[in-house]
This record gives structure tokens, C-alpha cells and sequence, in this order.
């Protein structure tokens, strides 16, 4: 009785692999990254895709593999450059990850992507999604790759009731993943799991009739799959008050500022800018005196040209922009230059320094 529930299992599910995947292999969407299985661009693509959208993945992706069409010539590649590359998709410890993970594969894989479990996840910044992908992806290994398009899939399919906000939850994942893919077609497996998360059983309003393996769905035939998956809420955004000033020299030249190695936006460049105190009215005396503070550059505020907002994960940015000069202790070093408008483009900015640029732009053309 029990080898014949065993086979009976194995049907159901050997039934559900053949619906998942035929319907992969005729609806999937032409994606860049779908030409070939070059390990490497299964790689890009999927730290481009973390916390980011296909569509706006894509021209990204193809800009990068342009720049930088092999692991070599990503590891050769200065960081200034590779910062460049990636400006715009932000969460950038993503790509200087990447960059520091392909400089041991040039050096140690002899520029080889490896395809053991071990050896992929000792890579910097190659989580266990991401070594799934590739090794299921690109060398047809039958790993899991658990993301959250997969969890909630998985957990209406097999009426999964965890957290999945809570990192232990994945492992339950992960175990129902190895019992359900496909040794013959892990990678059309793992990537139709992908795909029917993001096309038809989506975080609201999935589209049940229109999904290939309704009739395998716990959460469809309950009628419970609005209510899956369960995810916690994350905490509040923090709200923090900057000043950003644009500083021009007499030759028309801009100053800009690197950050520091670590932390937040770590090695882009910026306009020099300072945290005000929230909840205060502050007056532009005691943000030139921020700046004397706290970058040691006398500046005098000219005009109060507008104000900006940029949302991080955890961060909301309400940055007040102003125009200045320098009246004293023009900066020197490294971490300052000035550029010309034109020379900009050489530079990688963060996304809420475009926004300030945009903003400095409209006011000049007025």
C-alpha cells in the first residue's frame, strides 16, 4: 500500500512538472538573458532582477553585457566604470558584490563560473537564490531557486501557511521545491516557477483561470488564494531632512563629492549635501554652517530652488536644493571635483542626485 501511495505521488507531481513546463515552454516572454545558458549572464541577470523590474531590468542588462561581455572584462574593470554601468538600478552593494564575486572567478575559476553548490555560494554576494539560479539555469542542476515570486506560487499551490517575510520560511520553500522539480528540466522548471509568478499568479488579483496548474492548487480550490501568501509588514520608512547645494566656479565647472567606501550609496558621487535636524525650522545660516561642520567648505547660499523626495527600502530623502559659491576652503582631494557639465556623464550618480540635477536644469532654462 505504501509503494503504491509513493506511486501515486509521483504522478501528481510528474503531472504538475509536464503543465508547469509546457506551459513555460510556449508562453514564456523573450528575454535577453533566455539566448543562451551563459553562466555568467544567468549571473547579471539575476543580481539586476533582485528588487527590480523585468521591463526595467532589460536595457540594463544589455548596456552592462555591451560594457562588459565577459567575466574578464568585468573583473578589469575599474569600479568608477562598472558604478557607471549600473547607475540608475540602484542597490548598489548588488553590483560591487558582483564585481569583487567575478575577480575571484577570473582568478581562481580561470574566468569559469563553478557549478558545485559549495563553490558558488562562497562567491561574494551570491545568496541562495541566486546560486540556485545559475546552477539550474545554466548547468541544468537540480537546485532550488527560491525567490518571492516562488514562495508565493508555492504557497497558494500547496496551501502554505508561513511567514514568508520570516528567513526561516525559505528552507520550508526550498525542501518543497526539491521535492517538486524536475531532474530532467531543472531549468525550465525553475524558471516557469519565476515566470508564472510574475505573469499569472501575482501579489493581487492572480489570474487563476488562466493558469496552467490551477488544477493542482490547494489555495484555488479552497478559495483561499487572495489571502496567501502570509507576509508580514516591514518597519516604517525612517524620514530624513537634507540640504543639497549646486556649486558652480567661475568657469562654469560643478562641484561634486564622492562618499565613502561603506554604507549607503557607497563610492557614487554626489552634491554636497548635509543631514538637517527634523522637526526644526532651520535657517540657511545654520545649514552654511552644516556645511563649515561637517565637510569643512564655507559656502553661501544663493537660492532656494526646489525641493526633492527619494525612497529607499528604508529611507525616505526630503532633500531642500539650493544654488551657492564657495567663499572660503575650496575642497581638495580625491573625493572632490569640479566638472563640467559634459564631464558629468563620466560619473556615477545616484538616482536622487539626477532628480536634483533635473531640478537645476529647469531652473536655469526659467
Amino acid at each position: 500500500m505504501e509503494n503504491e501511495l509513493k506511486n501515486i505521488e509521483k504522478i501528481v507531481i510528474k503531472n504538475f512538472q509536464d503543465d508547469l513546463i509546457t506551459w513555460f515552454k510556449e508562453e514564456q516572454r523573450e528575454l535577453p538573458w533566455r539566448k543562451d545558458q551563459d553562466p555568467y549572464k544567468v549571473w547579471v541577470s539575476e543580481i539586476m532582477l533582485q528588487q527590480t523590474r523585468v521591463d526595467t531590468v532589460i536595457p540594463y542588462f544589455n548596456r552592462f553585457i555591451q560594457w562588459f561581455p565577459t567575466i574578464n572584462d568585468l573583473a578589469n574593470a575599474n569600479e568608477d566604470k562598472v558604478l557607471k554601468a549600473w547607475e540608475g538600478l540602484g542597490y548598489y552593494s548588488r553590483v560591487r558584490n558582483l564585481h569583487s564575486a567575478v575577480k575571484e572567478v577570473s582568478e581562481r575559476y580561470n574566468g569559469q563560473v563553478p557549478n558545485t553548490p559549495k563553490e558558488i555560494s562562497n562567491l561574494k554576494g551570491v545568496g541562495p537564490y541566486t546560486a540556485g539560479a545559475i546552477l539550474s539555469i545554466a548547468y541544468g542542476i537540480p537546485e532550488p531557486a527560491v525567490d518571492g515570486n516562488v514562495m508565493r506560487v508555492l504557497s497558494r499551490i500547496l496551501s502554505i501557511w508561513e511567514d514568508i517575510a520570516k528567513p526561516s520560511t525559505r528552507k520550508v520553500f526550498e525542501s518543497a521545491v526539491r521535492s517538486l522539480i524536475s531532474h530532467e528540466e531543472p531549468s525550465n522548471f525553475n524558471q516557469a516557477l519565476m515566470e508564472l509568478g510574475a505573469l499569472i499568479c501575482t501579489p493581487t488579483s492572480p489570474s487563476c483561470l488562466l493558469c496552467p496548474v490551477r488544477d493542482h492548487c490547494h489555495a484555488f480550490h479552497e478559495g483561499v488564494e487572495t489571502e496567501l501568501p502570509i507576509k508580514s509588514k516591514k518597519n516604517a520608512q525612517r524620514a530624513v531632512e537634507l540640504a543639497a547645494v549646486i556649486v558652480k566656479d567661475e568657469h562654469g565647472k560643478i562641484l561634486i563629492h564622492k562618499r565613502p567606501e561603506t554604507g549607503l550609496l557607497a563610492n557614487l558621487w554626489e552634491f554636497p549635501n548635509v543631514e538637517l535636524q527634523q522637526h526644526f525650522v532651520v535657517e540657511r545660516s545654520q545649514i552654511a554652517e552644516s556645511f563649515q561642520e561637517t565637510l569643512d567648505i564655507n559656502i553661501k547660499l544663493e537660492k532656494g530652488i526646489g525641493q526633492i523626495e527619494h525612497i529607499f527600502s528604508h529611507l525616505i530623502w526630503n532633500i531642500r536644493v539650493y544654488t551657492g559659491s564657495i567663499i572660503s576652503n575650496k575642497p581638495e582631494g580625491n573625493d572632490w571635483k569640479w566638472v563640467s557639465p559634459a564631464e558629468m556623464e563620466d560619473y556615477a550618480f545616484p538616482v536622487s542626485y539626477h532628480k536634483i540635477l533635473k531640478l537645476y536644469n529647469d531652473y536655469t532654462k526659467n
